[in-house]
């Protein structure tokens, strides 16, 4: 595992990341690379995320940081409608991860890169080929959430780990800004 923090001398843009190394396997059947914007940090959702009964929720970014590590080898995953997560329908892996953005209203987007399984699950890589960056998502999925206040409209999550990743249409993902696309290797 890698991890690299870069801060300028102004110290307004920093970079988190982490990686899992994979061996290159030149033209592996099975392995499709992706990258993708899996969520916002520092920025409350503009919709409530399944399981959050019905709040918006912002990830703090000390919490982010904290769970980082727990996104890596995570699986991605779908639903034929691309409407939903299902967690058994796992297509995917992720390998790297990274918070990045300076200060700012918007948050930092927390980029994530991997493998999809193109030879178990060619329909998922031609859509994402399709439609990508154009209209779909991402989306996270978590467990062991703390959240500041219960009763606020927007739950600030202090404490969690990341547990998957789904793909699905922007406009069923709790934050807009979300993209994934095919990456080359």
């Amino acid at each position: 595992m890698n991890v690299e923090t870069d801060q300028n001398m102004k110290g307004d843009f920093q970079l988190e990341s982490m990686a899992v190394e994979m061996p290159a396997v030149e033209g592996h059947p099975n392995r499709r690379a992706f990258r993708g914007v899996l969520t916002v940090v520092g920025k409350a959702s503009e919709r409530p995320p399944a399981g959050a009964r019905g709040h918006r929720v912002l990830l703090t970014k000390i919490a982010t940081e904290k769970a980082l590590p727990s996104l890596l080898g995570m699986a991605v995953d779908y639903a034929p409608a691309l409407d939903k997560h299902d967690a058994r329908c796992k297509v995917g892996i992720i390998t790297e991860a990274e918070l990045r953005g300076g200060k700012s209203t918007r948050g930092e987007a927390l980029e994530v890169k991997g493998y999809l399984f193109e030879r178990d699950f060619p329909e998922i890589v031609a859509e994402i080929e399709r439609n990508g960056r154009a209209s779909l998502g991402m989306s996270y999925e978590i467990a062991g959430v703390r959240v500041a206040d219960v009763s606020a409209p927007v739950w600030a999550v202090t404490e969690m780990t990341f547990t998957g990743a789904a793909v699905l249409r922007r406009n069923k993902a709790a934050y807009a800004e979300t993209w994934v696309e095919l990456a080359g290797e």
